[in-house]
């Protein structure tokens, strides 16, 4: 798609599964190849964080981090990688605006906290937002925002 991302920050990668009892064994043996940073109830369902002990290694990158959400109740999901995020040190719409070729999904540009663009890739996507989520995490443990 002619986006440039070999200068980003690949912040994080989230593997999503199909049943609450997927959730809580992928949930328990990442809790013991890593480190429980969050689970947090989001969209009325957990969404868990861990910082991995031995990072995933793609394409030269170390990445530290995988967030794994459980189903919405209603709304399974096939069982795989739904998207990587990447930091940019620039406002979003900026941002997009170097790509216009790009059928940029803008629907959580608004979000409270680490809005984000998307780049929908069939069934994964890449997002963009300006906080790494290890970031966010620290900011909201510690009553900041």
């Amino acid at each position: 798609m002619g986006v440039e991302v070999n200068g980003l920050h690949l912040d994080h990668l989230c593997y999503r599964v199909g049943t609450t009892e997927r959730y809580a064994l992928l949930r328990d043996a990442l809790c013991a190849d890593g480190e429980l940073l969050a689970e947090t109830m989001i969209g009325g369902r957990p969404i868990a964080t861990f910082r991995l002990r031995t990072p995933i290694i793609h394409d030269q990158r170390a990445i530290h981090l995988v967030e794994l959400p459980a189903p919405k109740p209603g709304s399974p999901y096939a069982e795989g990688w739904e998207h990587a995020e990447f930091v940019v040190d620039e406002d979003l719409l900026s941002f997009t605006q170097r790509y216009p070729q790009v059928n940029w999904d803008l629907s959580d540009l608004d979000k409270p906290v680490n809005a984000d663009v998307r780049l929908r890739l069939g069934d994964i996507s890449m997002k963009f937002h300006r906080m790494a989520l290890d970031e966010v995490i620290r900011r909201e443990q510690a009553g900041d925002r």
